[in-house]
């Protein structure tokens, strides 16, 4: 019933949207025919020096009509062939612009055949000229008043946007056209000299971050939106700390690198968040992913529930792929995977498979049945203290299991392995097993010549488990922040810039090789934990409780072997691996006394940039 009644009421809206679409063209067809006559009217009164008869008139009237009649069948036709343009915007004026130029030049046409012509030559020139000011006046006025009734109401919160580039420009035409929106922009702050007493939408530049507490004052503006695509930490610490001692709310829009895929919506707008306090330069934007590689292709996601999996699955499922077939052992993870991807989770699609590639039967019918042509292989147990103490649950998921999953995978076009910076010059159970299993990556690319490759990053932000959601769970619970180290450092990337390199590397990585992605300076994890106590409403201590066996107190991207080779792209190295045959790995006992174990895992390492004799606990 309710659909019957949606229906009718889709149906009775249908023939009002087309009267009021109709009269609206009719409406520009009269404002434009009014500019042809005055403008062509104007033209004639100046050539006769301001004296025009009623007969004088009356021919230029007519020639104007005639003028009038051809730019509107050129408009129809354009309206028709091209479609239209929202009226007042760049392309209509493009569009207004190239009709009335075709329109007078073909008025010129017809009046050099006659000997007396019925006006002066000049006028379709110049009364064209006057009429396409004119007619972009009218236009221009409009999109005004349009402009007007569509800006927040006067109870919206007034704010101050800080930054002039692409993202706030698209903010603030965001924030002024619509009339729910929570935020009314009164004016810009920018640092730049050049940008000075700049106008943005109507809006002007008041000055840079010196300025914030007097154009708060001066403006009532209770609320500063940071916008700026790039910016560093120290630049927006700063900026939050005049915006607080202002008085006014310090809020945050994304990078422009977030918001390629949609428009930008008055949501964006948000809280400060650690990952905008880190003091790295994000460098996603920078890297263009081809997505019509997996356009139409069966795609498998193994750990498709972790951190990078799920994110991993959110991206593949924007390239359209022909089946995204989504793997985790995790049934919870698969839920809320489903729930993030579809809006709900009835858990009843083949998209999702729950099953555990530590069971080789298992994953070789799935394969077997299911038949991908892409893999992407991130199922893995990642904690490294905890697999510093169980070294045999971390051959029988990550090294085992990256081998039934090769296995299965003969057939495959393209597999791709998740690995670690770990990995480089290994001195963990962790970075252990995921050197060997870019070495067995390496192996099965030699034998079966398919592009087998891994991928190599750093510490993902806000992953689970990660340290900075350890620490916000510390701030949360009350209790000390506890750092290993005052010195150690580690590399950070956004999940976002993980899977751009992951999608990357399906698109430009070659067998047997690592990709690695410049992830620019280490950050200092204590200078992490002292920006988050900062932030915090009481005074926080930071513990620090050294550092942990297989712990390194700086991680390095590449192996003392490895070369830095940036073959096809600038911020992405290609380093080769050495292969490992996977019966080396098989002989390996994960019931092994976990000592000997750890040697042995060490000993397969080798020839690769991994030291001859590692301990556990070296750093």
């Amino acid at each position: 019933m309710d659909r019957e009644a949606t229906a009718a009421t889709d149906d009775a809206a249908r023939p009002r949207d087309w009267v009021t679409r109709r009269a609206a063209t009719l409406a520009l067809l009269t404002l434009d025919t009014a500019a042809w006559c005055g403008g062509f009217l104007g033209a004639a009164w100046t050539r006769y020096e301001f004296e025009l008869t009623a007969d004088q008139c009356a021919r230029v009237l007519t020639v104007a009509l005639a003028c009038a009649t051809i730019h509107a069948a050129l408009t129809l036709l354009s309206f028709r062939t091209h479609g239209r343009h929202p009226v007042g915007s760049a392309g209509e004026a493009r569009r207004l612009a190239g009709t009335t130029a075709i329109a007078a030049l073909a008025t010129l046409a017809g009046l050099l055949p006659f000997a007396q012509h019925p006006v002066p030559a000049t006028t379709p020139l110049v009364g064209g000229a006057v009429a396409l000011v004119l007619m972009a006046t009218g236009r221009a006025l409009w999109r005004g008043r349009q402009d007007r009734h569509r800006r927040p109401v006067r109870s919206a919160e007034r704010c101050l946007v800080y930054g002039v580039d692409a993202a706030s420009e698209r903010l603030i035409r965001v924030l002024l056209g619509d009339p729910q929106s929570r935020y009314l922009p009164v004016g810009l702050l920018d640092d730049d000299p050049d940008n000075r007493m700049l106008r943005l939408n109507g809006l002007r530049v008041l000055g840079g971050r010196e300025q914030i507490g007097a154009a708060v004052r001066r403006t009532g503006a209770r609320t500063v939106i940071f916008s700026m695509s790039g910016a560093d930490a120290a630049l927006l610490r700063d900026v939050r700390g005049r915006t607080l001692q202002a008085g006014a709310a310090f809020k945050v829009l994304p990078p422009v690198r977030e918001l390629l895929d949609r428009p930008v919506t008055v949501t964006d707008v948000r809280d400060m968040q650690i990952t905008d306090l880190l003091g790295r330069a994000h460098r996603v934007a920078e890297l263009a992913v081809e997505r019509k590689g997996l356009a139409g292709r069966r795609v498998l996601v193994t750990g498709a529930g972790g951190s990078i999996g799920s994110e991993l699955c959110r991206q593949i499922a924007r390239c359209e792929p022909g089946e995204l077939m989504m793997l985790d052992r995790d049934e919870s993870a698969l839920h809320a995977l489903q729930m993030s991807l579809h809006g709900r989770a009835l858990l009843d699609g083949p998209e999702l498979i729950l099953a555990d590639i530590r069971d080789a039967e298992a994953i070789a019918r799935l394969v077997a049945d299911r038949q991908p042509d892409v893999v992407f292989h991130a199922a893995a147990l990642k904690h490294l203290t905890l697999l510093q103490r169980h070294p045999g649950e971390a051959i029988k998921s990550n090294v085992w299991g990256t081998l039934n999953v090769l296995e299965a995978c003969r057939d495959v076009a393209q597999f791709v392995n998740i690995s670690t910076d770990k990995a480089a010059s290994p001195i963990s159970v962790l970075g252990y097993s995921k050197r060997i299993t870019e070495r067995l990556t390496a192996h099965y690319a030699e034998r079966l010549g398919e592009s087998y490759l891994s991928v190599r990053f750093g510490n993902v932000l806000s992953s689970r488990g990660s340290v900075l959601t350890a620490f916000q769970a510390q701030l949360r619970a009350g209790v000390p922040i506890t750092v290993t180290h005052p010195e150690v450092t580690r590399y950070f990337m956004t999940v976002e810039e993980a899977v751009h390199l992951v999608l990357q590397a399906a698109a430009i990585g070659r067998g047997g090789e690592a990709l690695v992605l410049d992830m620019g300076e280490p950050v200092r994890i204590a200078d992490v934990a002292r920006r988050l106590a900062a932030e915090a409403d009481t005074p926080v201590e930071i513990v620090y409780t050294g550092l942990r066996p297989g712990e390194k107190l700086h991680e390095h991207l590449f192996g003392p072997d490895e070369t830095d080779h940036r073959r096809l792209h600038p911020l992405i190295s290609h380093v080769h691996v050495p292969a490992l045959r996977p019966e080396e790995a098989r002989a390996l006992d994960p019931y092994a006394d976990p000592e000997e174990l750890i040697k042995r895992l060490a000993a397969l390492c080798q020839g690769s940039g991994a030291p001859l004799s590692v301990l556990p606990g070296q750093r």
